[in-house]
């Protein structure tokens, strides 16, 4: 679209000139892939503002910016200037949609959406060109990005709608405009901000306003999933499939797996395995992903790719579309599997990448590309009918069948809880020590590091940072606990060092000195009633001032302390005194330095209870990870440990299960084996009933005690319970505060016990 046309349709306020017609929308400046055709949204949120980063996206080739306010130094660029932003994109997305007369298939509800969508697009994308929301693309943000990817092509297209509080639908409707509407149903999501389930329901309908059908989930049907195919059927029938395709093919659905995971490989490699679908926009999504994540130097980026089915688009179009693609997200090794794909070869002919491709999985799989992949990346994107899971097994390191799942996304959704708390000015320091409580350090730093607001990760000693500047992390790292040993592991890989004691002070001054290094940022340690590191703030600042000034290796770059009980309303007073203590010694080690020191006192429980303590840096530790500081209640869940069930034997009433005969049976029982114990990180605490884990979402309570490597559980009452079934120990249906209770200790020592040769697996939804 021309960008007068945008500006004409936005109402907007055109100033300066570009002829590139637009071909992308972009709200992420992270995002970005083809800065000449591309329109830059500046959208201001509750915590952040998009007008931050023209400056950057104008260096890095972007000349077409939607602004509320002018900025100035852009030569050669456009702006249209209108008063909301978010706005703008909606209004330019609801006038696009109006180009089309087509069915528009419109979809809410409170669970099931992307599953229907999904299901749908399966059901009918043989017949007709589907144009459907990417992922769950179903926000404010969302939709309208949608909605702009109907083009010349679409025959149908298939949107999400998501609220989160009353007053959104209006604006998703006028953007949608449904000719079909789906209701999936209601359920507790986002209960919170709506005063009642009828309230939460009557705002959803709005999105079927001027809908001339809509088709609601058949509550009286016991299983969520028979009643999404039930949905889908009925859909397939208004537009007029006929009956006997709809059961075959309802016969032939796949499961729809939305997520995209992160695996360990064979041969250091790492696996992001994205066969959720299949199409520009998913791979488009799933290339910025992996564009966007810090790897270890040397590792080469390969994407395997089969052929794009269903598409609408002409192949000799589609595939060069692809190529761009691969050209702009830096990839550096292109296999492409699928006869379409080798056909259209002479489309990559000047991708700076090395380029393979094979008639099928089969022909990859037995050819020396594949047996050579070694220390890569590897993004797996592939039509369900090219059974790209076979390569996934085939490349997984096969590992314990305990696993830890860890959802990468629900890490930034607990970032960004924090984050409503703290002014756009504050930054955030994220804790990744002890391996990130138990995640995984080396992924979830890879997350963090494109936050913008993130300013440091901090870790516990220099190992740990230097493993993740291993990896690829170059954000600020500070080392919490710096040993005399780490000095060189400080210097090499540009750590910063908390500093809290002269002994440690003088031997980091003596050892910065002899390494020629000047400069070096460290980081203040006050103790304010801890008693645990740090100067003290009475006593202590003349004597550090006259140490730090009489020499140039090192400098302040912080000054912080920790409140010892802002998870309690009963330490209130304690915590005033600490600031007042804090703010003390700060502003005598301010004065004595013309730079500005940073400070920070705030931890996550503080985040929350003293937002006005916030100053320039809050440090985020537990609820990163999902654990609320302050109640032990669960956020955003992060981890989930899983297992499976490897037999089930029925034992009789009066027999014993396990070691030292702890475990008598009262009844005739079915008891399960399960491959975990307190070598996985399982406490013995947990036996003889202490404790349960989840099978098919019931309680199994632990039968005697926890073994090294296995423990037995009672599924007498889950007769459903097979062997190979799933187990879990904990997430978000069994939170590690629940267990902390029985164990009688914190969330903290559950999370961080899971022990190294438990897999994970990290996932982004």
């Amino acid at each position: 679209m021309r960008i007068d046309t945008i500006a004409s349709l936005t109402g907007a306020q055109m100033t300066g000139q570009y002829d590139a017609e637009v071909e992308w929308l972009l709200t992420d400046s992270r995002s970005l892939c083809f800065p000449e055709t591309t329109l830059f949204f500046a959208i201001r949120t509750e915590r952040g503002d998009g007008h931050r980063y023209i400056q950057d996206l104008y260096s890095r080739g972007v000349r077409a910016f939607v602004v509320s306010a002018l900025q100035e130094n852009l030569p050669g660029a456009v702006q249209l200037l209108v008063p909301d932003t978010l706005t703008a994109l909606q209004r330019l997305a609801e006038r696009h949609r109006e180009e089309f007369s087509i069915p528009v298939i419109g979809i809410t509800g409170s669970n099931g959406k992307t599953v229907v969508k999904e299901w749908l697009y399966q059901m009918l994308s043989p017949d007709m060109a589907v144009t459907r929301s990417p992922r769950s693309y179903n926000s404010q943000i969302g939709v309208p990005l949608s909605v702009w990817a109907l083009n010349q092509n679409s025959q149908v297209a298939i949107f999400e709608a998501g609220i989160s509080q009353p007053g959104e639908m209006e604006a998703l409707q006028r953007i949608i405009q449904p000719t079909i509407g789906v209701f999936t149903g209601l359920g507790p999501a986002h209960q919170e901000n709506f005063r009642t389930m009828e309230q939460k329901r009557t705002e959803k309908m709005l999105l079927f306003k001027d809908c001339p059908v809509v088709l609601e989930a058949d509550e009286t049907l016991p299983d969520a999933m028979e009643r999404n195919r039930e949905l889908c059927a009925r859909v397939c029938r208004h537009l007029g499939m006929k009956e006997e395709v709809i059961q075959e093919r309802l016969q032939r659905l796949e499961p729809v797996a939305m997520r995209l995971e992160v695996k360990q490989g064979r041969h250091s490699c790492t696996l992001i395995n994205d066969t959720y679908n299949s199409d520009l926009s998913s791979l488009d999504i799933a290339l910025d992903f992996m564009n966007r994540r810090p790897d270890r130097k040397g590792r080469s980026r390969v994407l395997i790719l089969s052929d794009i089915l269903q598409s609408g688009t002409p192949s000799a179009e589609l595939y060069a579309h692809v190529a761009r693609l691969v050209a702009s997200r830096g990839v550096e090794v292109f296999i492409g599997i699928g006869a379409e794909l080798a056909a259209q070869s002479a489309s990559f002919a000047h991708v700076h990448a090395r380029c393979s491709f094979f008639p099928t999985t089969e022909a990859f799989m037995q050819s020396t590309e594949f047996q050579n992949l070694r220390n890569s990346l590897v993004l797996i994107k592939g039509a369900r009918s090219f059974h790209f899971d076979t390569i996934t097994e085939a490349l997984e390191q096969k590992v314990h069948e305990t696993i830890l799942e860890v959802n990468l996304g629900a890490v930034v959704e607990n970032l960004n809880y924090y984050r409503s708390f703290l002014h756009p000015q504050t930054r955030v320091i994220c804790m990744v020590k002890a391996d990130a409580y138990g995640a995984g350090a080396v992924e979830v730093a890879k997350t963090l590091q494109s936050q913008q607001q993130v300013g440091y990760l901090a870790v516990a000693v220099a190992d740990e940072g230097a493993l993740l500047r291993a990896n690829g992390i170059t954000k600020n790292i500070m080392v919490m606990n710096p040993e005399m040993t780490s000095f060189n592991t400080l210097f090499e890989y540009n750590l910063e060092p908390e500093v809290y004691s002269f002994r440690l002070l003088d031997a980091l001054i003596h050892a910065a000195e002899r390494a020629g290094i000047t400069g070096m940022p460290i980081h203040i340690k006050l103790d304010t009633g801890m008693h645990r590191l740090g100067f003290d703030p009475m006593e202590d600042m003349p004597a550090l001032i006259e140490r730090l000034k009489s020499q140039t290796a090192l400098v302040p770059r912080s000054v912080f302390s920790h409140f010892v009980g802002s998870d309690s309303d009963g330490f209130d007073q304690f915590s005033a005194e600490q600031y007042r203590r804090f703010l003390y010694g700060a502003d005598i080690l301010q004065e004595a330095f013309p730079h500005h020191i940073l400070r920070h006192m705030c931890n996550s429980a503080g985040i929350e209870h003293f937002p006005e303590r916030q100053m320039d840096m809050a440090r985020l530790g537990l609820g990163l990870y999902g654990i609320n500081a302050r109640n032990n209640a669960l956020l955003s869940n992060v981890s989930t440990l899983k297992t499976t069930i490897l037999q089930i034997h029925d034992v009789p009433a009066s027999e014993t299960v396990g070691y030292s005969r702890r475990g008598t049976l009262s009844r005739d029982s079915r008891i399960a084996a399960i491959p975990i114990g307190y070598a996985d990180g399982l406490d013995r605490l947990f036996g003889n009933g202490r404790a349960h884990c989840l099978v098919h979402g019931k309680q199994a309570p632990y039968v005697g005690n926890i073994c090294m490597d296995v423990c037995m559980i009672d599924v007498t009452d889950i007769p459903e319970a097979q062997e190979g079934d799933p187990v879990v120990l904990f997430g978000a249906e069994l939170s590690p505060s629940t267990l902390a209770d029985i164990a009688g200790t914190i969330p903290y020592e559950i999370l961080t016990s899971v022990s190294s040769r438990v897999k994970r697996v990290y996932y982004h939804e």
